[in-house]
């Protein structure tokens, strides 16, 4: 099965800031990342739920939830490991 990441982030959020460059780089190695910034797109945000951020949700190609996390403070491998787990 495919599958990708949504980034739930935020200009103002610290650790949104912190853990974007880790998913640029997750992006780089070939894993579909989109960033969703929850103050212009609220769309999204209520779609998924967002009630905190950084949030990561793993979707499927067809964009449904198979789980998330809370991933302020996560390095790339944290990331990772939770992606493939």
């Amino acid at each position: 099965m495919n599958k990708g990441m949504l980034f739930f982030n935020a200009p103002w959020c610290e650790p949104c800031k912190v853990l974007k460059p880790v998913m640029d780089q997750i992006k780089k190695e070939g894993i579909a990342v989109k960033s969703i910034n929850t103050e212009y797109d609220a769309m999204n945000a209520e779609k998924y739920q967002v009630k905190s951020i950084p949030l990561l949700v793993l979707t499927d190609l067809n964009g449904n939830e198979i789980k998330r996390i809370q991933a302020g403070g996560w390095t790339k491998e944290q990331v990772l490991t939770w992606f493939h787990s």
